[in-house]
């Protein structure tokens, strides 16, 4: 048998393990065999040599972040000047025309350009939501884009049903019959869907919205998930006109709604929950149903501040998600824990959310909604998902104090260091997998084309 390459990230500042003792370990190193770490601990308790070593003086160790929700598409269409100043539902009807006419290239330099953004800023493994699918685009060209670059992904096939000419939000171009989604479903979850542990990619099934898909389609969805063992995914209860469309069209709260349709558990996660109400939070806390908390978005589209300290408090699992990147213009993980500190605060005051709870929704919190138990914590028999910060730069300067904390109060730079399944992905702080450069300008000449129609 063929012995497994060794990666030691030696003599770190600190190891910020977030497993369950929340231990942070001074002076630590991570020793990592194949893609899986078989040691943490003080440098001096590990090796000092392997078949790789980063000497990571100065710098703070982290587990690698998980984005929870994200449309990465998207990144094509940031800053559109129709849709700068809209509210979510103005801004989606802006939107859609240009969406409608994406191709599977697009789709597919689009996925890359954000996982770029993603894994520079030290994240590992993003769930991505792709919901429309025009011009032969197909969720395979999500999928082939993050085996090449190396992320760790959950593939969400999303999908609209319910055109305008039906009630619903999307133009009748941008949605698909819904017995097509459901056979093109089960055909990726078949063709792709890989639930061991250690898992690179995960399929889930993720109608759009309440808005643009029918009470069928969310039954049938929730059904065929469950029966082949794979998570659900949809948007709820983002802002003010999401709730009432949910009362005028279905006589009840976007939580109930889900509830009586089958879409809570642990199995399930909701994106934003801007507005989701008391009994809605309880219900959530009762049956292990996750929320992706994105709360840049929801201050681009000014739908709120999602209650987050409440639902924590609950028992609710919250992760962290960056949204779309015409919602947010970023794909920042690391920008992303910042900002929902800063939001709790202004919402709930400054004990609302402290700096290792920020952290601990990109790590732990979003493992669990993800419902995974092989990544978010640094420790024996964990995944090798891993991101370091160098604190020796400018924006650190005099946060020395207090490290961990530096790394979200403070406004820094990427991930000096990613390595997702043991392999090293952000190197020196430069992406190891692809050239940048390259795939920055086809990017932009796509979004161009894409944009003028």
């Amino acid at each position: 048998m063929e012995r497994e390459r060794t990666l030691l990230l030696r003599d770190a500042e600190v190891v910020v393990t977030m497993d369950e003792e929340r231990r942070e370990i001074a002076n630590g190193s991570v020793l990592v065999a194949g893609n899986r770490i078989v040691a943490a601990g003080p440098a001096a308790a590990l090796p000092r040599v392997a078949d790789e070593v980063i000497d990571l003086s100065g710098h703070v160790l982290i587990p690698g972040l998980v984005n929870t929700h994200h449309h990465m598409y998207q990144t094509l269409t940031r800053v559109v000047p129709a849709a700068q100043d809209a509210e979510l539902f103005g801004w989606l009807r802006s939107l859609y025309p240009i969406w409608a006419r994406l191709t599977p290239e697009m789709v597919a330099v689009s996925t890359q350009t954000a996982m770029a953004e993603l894994l520079l800023s030290g994240c590992t493994t993003s769930s991505d939501h792709l919901y429309i699918y025009p011009n032969g685009c197909r969720l395979d060209d999500s999928i082939a884009a993050a085996r090449e670059i190396g992320m760790r992904f959950h593939a969400a096939r999303g999908s609209m049903s319910v055109g305008e000419s039906k009630g619903g939000l999307p133009p009748d171009a941008c949605v698909e019959e819904e017995a097509a989604i459901l056979r093109d479903s089960e055909r990726l979850i078949d063709a792709y869907h890989d639930p061991a542990r250690f898992s690179m990619l995960r399929v889930v099934l993720a109608p759009c919205s309440p808005f643009s898909v029918s009470t069928d389609l969310m039954r049938e969805s929730a059904a065929l998930a469950r029966d082949r063992g794979v998570s659900l995914h949809t948007h709820l209860a983002e802002n003010d006109n999401d709730i009432a469309y949910s009362r005028e069209v279905f006589g009840r709260t976007p939580a109930e709604y889900a509830e009586d349709l089958g879409w809570l558990g642990p199995d399930v996660w909701h994106a934003h929950c801007v507005k989701l109400d008391a009994p809605g939070i309880a219900a959530f806390a009762r049956t292990g149903t996750g929320v992706a908390h994105c709360p840049c978005s929801n201050m681009r589209l000014a739908s709120g501040i999602a209650p987050v300290r409440r639902m924590l408090d609950a028992g609710v699992p919250v992760g962290l998600g960056v949204d779309g990147s015409a919602s947010n213009d970023g794909s920042h993980m690391l920008g992303e824990v910042r900002q929902a500190l800063l939001a709790q605060r202004v919402r709930s005051g400054p004990a609302a959310l402290g700096a290792r709870e920020a952290l601990a929704l990109a790590t732990r919190g979003g493992a669990r909604v993800l419902n995974r138990d092989d990544i978010g914590a640094i420790g024996p028999g964990m995944a090798a998902d891993l991101a370091a910060f160098d604190l020796r730069g400018i924006a650190y300067a005099g946060a020395g104090h207090d490290p961990v904390a530096a790394l979200v109060f403070c406004h820094g730079p990427g991930a000096a260091f990613t390595v997702v399944n043991g392999r090293v992905v952000v190197r020196e702080g430069r992406l190891a997998t692809l050239d940048l450069r390259h795939l920055v300008a086809r990017h932009n000449a796509l979004a161009r084309d894409l944009v003028a129609g």
